[in-house]
């Protein structure tokens, strides 16, 4: 009978909550529905690739409609143009001999090229087999035409002679006999992970300091400290200050602890400035903590304020670059626009994996500036509405 009594009050006590049954039932439907979708989309990934003095035959059994093929003629190195132009790989030939220099920012598109490259080895060694098949044949045919000839000449006039028998096979020129291959990042034994880590490192940084910053402010309005502190003439603007400088010392030593173990326990290779890594997850731990303070106004409890995880923090993983945007619908790509760790994990995977520069990350960063302020704002207007200051 008591249990049956439990059993009641819990049931009524979620029926009244209706946030919480809208969460509860709805959230995952919307984030099933989401990930259909985003799977559901264009999944032909490409792969551009720069061509230099490399033979029209070879060019032609390279193409497919994976790889988007670049002719250049720059003289600058296979790296410089890599970087320039954001190509995946540069394939340059000399003689039979193939070099092939691939970014290797994405192991994806480093697969397909050296597939496509060693389909396309394939594919001249069977046409030169063919030729040389051919060849064969016509020299069969000669030789028999020949014998022909020297058997009607024997029955004319039995002392004379035949000459001329014909030659040998040619070889084809077309053929790779060599294939160099060269890593800008990474190496022939990268996995995925290290295209994902960079992503990772962002998402990490953004989901713990979101979470407990928003929890740590609950519990202070759970707790009445912040209506003793809204008693006093304090500021809003102070008070959201305050919050973001406290919490945000925290933040700070939380994200220099994440990123420094990333790269030395996973001994993840860093092309680019360690200082452009540090900035970046920085900014985004601030976003993360104005996001969390703001969004903790909605929430009555430590068990509303998880809930709101799957709105909020799930759909930034799908859009940050595990699925990449440019391969996606068309109507799904303008959201990712709208998600700061999109920005966030663009910069990571620039500065990790192409040694991009600060003015190269600038945009990026601006945009996560701008976030941080917009958050900023929402709070100190979202205190004025629902903590009655």
């Amino acid at each position: 009978m008591r249990t049956l009594t439990m059993v009641k009050r819990i049931l009524t006590e979620m029926l009244r909550d209706k946030r919480t049954l809208a969460l509860m039932f709805l959230a995952p439907l919307l984030i099933l529905t989401l990930m259909y979708f985003l799977f559901q989309s264009n999944t032909d990934q490409t792969a551009s690739l720069a061509v230099k003095n490399v033979s029209p035959t070879l060019v032609k059994a390279i193409k497919n409609d994976h790889i988007v093929i670049h002719h250049v003629s720059s003289t600058a190195s296979a790296k410089q143009i890599i970087r320039d132009h954001d190509y995946a790989g540069l394939i340059s030939q000399s003689g039979d001999k193939i070099n092939l220099t691939l970014q290797n920012s994405d192991q994806s598109k480093s697969a397909i090229l050296k597939q496509c490259l060693q389909q396309a080895q394939v594919k001249l060694k069977m046409q030169a087999a063919k030729t040389a098949i051919n060849q064969q044949q016509e020299v069969i045919s000669q030789q028999q035409r020949a014998i022909r000839q020297l058997q009607q000449a024997l029955h004319a006039a039995p002392k004379s002679t035949a000459t001329g028998v014909p030659g040998g096979l040619k070889g084809s020129s077309n053929q790779i006999n060599a294939i160099s291959t060269h890593y800008l990042y990474g190496s022939s034994q990268s996995t995925f992970f290290d295209t994902l880590l960079p992503i990772m490192i962002g998402f990490v940084v953004f989901f713990f300091v979101f979470l407990i910053s928003g929890i740590a402010l609950l519990r202070e309005r759970t707790t009445g400290t912040l209506n003793r502190l809204l008693a006093t003439p304090i500021k809003r603007g102070e008070i959201i200050s305050g919050y973001l400088a406290g919490y945000g010392i925290f933040a700070l030593i939380q994200t220099l602890l994440i990123v420094s173990f990333t790269i030395f326990a996973f001994n993840i290779q860093i092309l680019g400035s360690i200082w452009n890594i540090l900035l970046i997850n920085i900014l985004l731990a601030f976003v993360a903590l104005a996001m969390g303070l703001f969004i903790s106004t909605f929430a009555s409890s430590e068990f509303q304020m998880v809930q709101f995880i799957p709105i909020v923090v799930i759909p930034q993983i799908f859009f940050s670059g595990i699925i990449p945007v440019d391969q996606m619908a068309n109507w799904l790509q303008p959201i990712a626009k709208i998600m700061p760790l999109y920005y966030g994990a663009s910069a990571m995977s620039n500065v990790i994996e192409k040694g991009s520069n600060f003015m190269k990350i600038f945009p990026n960063i601006s945009i996560l500036v701008g976030f941080a302020a917009l958050f900023l704002i929402l709070n100190i207007f979202s205190m004025r509405r629902y903590r009655q200051v």
